[in-house]
């Protein structure tokens, strides 16, 4: 056996799943939906290069749907009830929102979701171990990020007082707002200023610089939300216009140039959506795959922003960084 085939064996879990009566029938196109809140996602990407890395070809033994709300949350409800219509073998949702819509919209077809915020408190699983019913995927966004972040900006800017967090509710507001509760904790801790600051959609972000200037904020912290990530760039730069550091959840913002990002990588949760979904298909039960954590964040600087926004860095945070953009 050569070592790619071993590698990918492994990582589907082949060898482990029984081939019932939804195995993988030789010649046939499998279909996979995907839904998700906006249009702007690069971890899709992951999400396909694994399933090519798996053995599918798009085109020839797999056919991909992608359905975007186009960040309109209300609209996730009508796009999953069009989805299940459909029949597809699986649905891939990119938010807990979707992946509420989705369990709503279908009890039969297995769904896996690539990003969700406290599944088991949305009520979409039963629990992490043992999801039940037609549900699997990959859990986030730990209140204890949300410390860990405001511990970090606090480690980089040790005289910011007042700090201003961004949070949309579509990443699913109970699990927000325990992430807000967990923040205001911390941040007396810390001796800051909170100030929680909703951004409703990618129209209002301005709106969410503006509210944070006038509250004389020294800094921004996010939420994490798909929102956010489709919108690394436009927050980087809107961070420099109003000269206001930004500590982000999401990856890829201080390649986007942004000050700093910490959390989870979202392209390997995208990528182990994949490998359940393969699982899925060659016969596996959604209801026995465990729901899975992150095992890893990432902290990455970027050296550029930091000098050009006047900021000396202290060199045990970078020590400590997985990435320095110079």
């Amino acid at each position: 056996m050569t070592r790619r085939r071993f590698l990918l064996m492994s990582l589907s879990g082949a060898v482990a799943v029984p081939l019932g009566a939804g195995a993988q029938q030789p010649g046939r196109v499998y279909r996979v939906a995907i839904l998700h809140l906006t249009s702007a996602t690069p971890p899709v990407g992951a999400f396909r290069s694994a399933l090519r890395e798996l053995g599918w070809v798009e085109g020839q033994t797999l056919a991909v749907d992608f359905r975007s709300a186009e960040g309109q949350a209300e609209r996730l409800e009508v796009l999953a009830a069009e989805l299940a219509a459909s029949q597809p073998d699986v649905i891939v949702t990119g938010t807990s929102g979707a992946a509420v819509a989705a369990k709503r919209a279908t009890a039969t077809i297995p769904i896996v979701m690539a990003v969700s915020v406290d599944p088991v408190g949305l009520g979409v699983v039963q629990s992490l171990a043992r999801p039940g019913a037609n549900i699997t995927g990959q859990a986030i966004l730990s209140p204890e990020l949300s410390t860990k972040r405001l511990e970090l900006l606090n480690e980089a800017l040790p005289r910011v007082g007042r700090v201003a967090i961004l949070w949309n509710a579509a990443a699913g507001r109970p699990a927000v707002e325990r992430h807000l509760a967990v923040s205001q904790d911390a941040a007396r801790t810390l001796g800051i200023q909170l100030f929680p600051v909703e951004v409703a959609g990618a129209e209002a972000l301005d709106t969410a610089f503006r509210d944070a200037t006038r509250v004389r904020a020294g800094a921004i912290v996010t939420v994490q939300s798909a929102l956010f990530q489709s919108l690394n760039g436009r927050l980087a730069r809107l961070a420099l216009k109003h000269r206001v550091p930004v500590l982000s959840s999401e990856s890829g913002f201080a390649e986007a140039g942004g000050l700093m990002n910490y959390g989870d990588d979202i392209d390997q949760a995208w990528r182990r959506a994949a490998v359940q979904v393969d699982r899925i298909l060659k016969g596996a039960s959604p209801a026995d795959l465990p729901v899975e954590q992150p095992t890893k964040f990432q902290l990455v600087i970027n050296l550029k922003t930091a000098r050009t926004l006047w900021l000396m860095i202290p060199s045990a945070l970078l020590l400590r960084a997985d990435q320095i953009i110079e």
